[in-house]
């Protein structure tokens, strides 16, 4: 077996460990609800060491989160894949859409996952901390394409944190009201709305 092919594996293991993991921690928050859980309990029902498990995760939340993370980092290599010459708006908005449309409906897990944080306070602030990197992440993308308009920065920040607002609130408006709109739907519509400030950098 070749190194590469080695290591390959060795990289898929791990990703399999990491879901596991992810899944036995929302399968026992939506069960006995996310303060009641425990280190132990996740790597019990994962199957796996108390040991392995801090391989992986830091904590509970981290690992709640997991599924949030990964797609984050799809949707920031979309971003960063977008055309050079594209304004920031237009790149961020094409870039959602092709995350959705490869994602497809929400999954349960991920609405089960949405509706518990809506549930429970303590899991609100630990995703705020989540995305708060991806905020960053795509700051720095949004800079890059502003050039010499944005000296200070601001505006680059401000347009990647309204971006993630908008989703996070047409989310929420969503989950309200799931009948009748896929999620994309709402999304779209939203930061259409949001985005004419912001569609052509000044």
């Amino acid at each position: 077996m070749s190194t590469a092919t080695e290591q390959g594996l060795r990289e898929r293991k791990k990703e399999a460990t990491r879901q596991a993991l992810y899944e036995a921690a929302l399968r026992l928050a939506l069960e006995v609800g996310p303060d009641r859980i425990t280190v132990d309990a996740i790597a019990d029902r994962a199957g796996v060491s108390r040991r392995t498990f801090s391989n992986y995760f830091a904590n509970k939340e981290e690992a709640l989160f997991h599924a949030d993370r990964r797609r984050m980092l799809l949707l920031c290599g979309l971003v960063r894949a977008r055309p050079a010459a594209e304004p920031p708006w237009t790149a961020l908005t094409a870039a959602a859409a092709e995350f959705y449309a490869e994602l497809g409906d929400l999954d349960p897990e991920w609405v089960a996952q949405s509706r518990l944080v809506r549930r429970h306070p303590s899991l609100a602030a630990a995703q705020v901390q989540t995305f708060a990197a991806l905020e960053r992440e795509l700051s720095d993308q949004v800079a890059v394409r502003f050039e010499d308009q944005d000296p200070s920065g601001v505006r680059a920040r401000l347009v990647a944190a309204t971006f993630l607002a908008v989703l996070r609130v047409s989310l929420n408006v969503w989950l309200e009201h799931p009948a009748g709109r896929r999620f994309w739907d709402v999304a779209r519509d939203s930061l259409d709305m949001a985005g004419r400030g912001f569609a052509v950098p000044t």
